[in-house]
C-alpha cells in the first residue's frame, strides 16, 4: 500500500463516517490504498474481539457489511477520481459516493483479532455510477465477497 490514503482526500465536511472518516474520534479509521494497479485498492484491519458476533471469536455481519461499504465507496471514490485527471497529491479532494446498492455473500465465519484485507476492484464507470467488486480476507482466506453500485453526489 502506498501513497495517502483515499479518505484523507475527502473533504472535512464528509469525513465524519463511523468506518472511515478521520474526524470521527469513535470510528474505525478504515484507509483505503491503491493495490498493485489502478483499477484496484486494498484496506486492512484488525477488528477487535469487541466486534464478535453469534459465533464467538469471529466477526459479526454487520462490521463485515459496514467495512466494505466504506471500503468500496472510498474505491468508487478513487477510480472515478483517477479518471477525471486528480494527482491524489492531497491538493483535490475527492469526490464524494454513497452506496446505491450492496450486496454480500458471507462465505465463511470471519476471526476477529486477525488482520483482514478489503480488495475492490474497478467493474465500470458509468457518469455518476460506478460499479465495485469486493472482497474481505483473512489470512488470504476469503470470508466474505460483494458487489457494490455506488453513486457520486451532485455538486452543490
Amino acid at each position: 500500500m502506498h501513497g495517502v490514503a483515499f479518505q484523507d482526500l475527502y473533504p472535512d465536511e464528509y469525513s465524519h463516517c463511523f468506518g472511515c472518516g478521520r474526524n470521527n474520534k469513535h470510528g474505525h479509521h478504515l484507509k483505503s490504498f491503491w493495490g498493485d494497479n489502478i483499477n484496484t485498492s486494498i484496506a486492512k484491519i484488525t477488528p477487535s474481539n469487541i466486534y464478535t458476533g453469534g459465533v464467538p471469536d469471529h466477526l459479526y455481519g454487520g462490521l463485515i457489511a459496514s467495512l466494505l461499504d466504506c471500503h468500496g465507496a472510498a474505491s468508487a471514490a478513487a477510480f472515478k477520481s483517477l479518471s477525471v485527471g486528480n494527482k491524489f497529491d492531497g491538493t483535490e479532494p475527492l469526490t464524494r459516493f454513497v452506496t446505491g446498492t450492496l450486496a454480500i455473500n458471507f462465505k465463511k465465519p470471519t476471526p476477529t483479532e486477525c488482520e483482514l484485507t478489503l480488495t475492490a476492484k474497478l467493474i465500470s464507470i458509468d457518469n455518476r455510477k460506478v460499479n465495485v467488486e469486493l472482497t474481505l480476507a483473512a489470512d488470504d482466506i476469503i470470508c466474505a465477497t460483494g458487489e457494490m453500485l455506488a453513486i457520486q453526489l451532485k455538486e452543490n
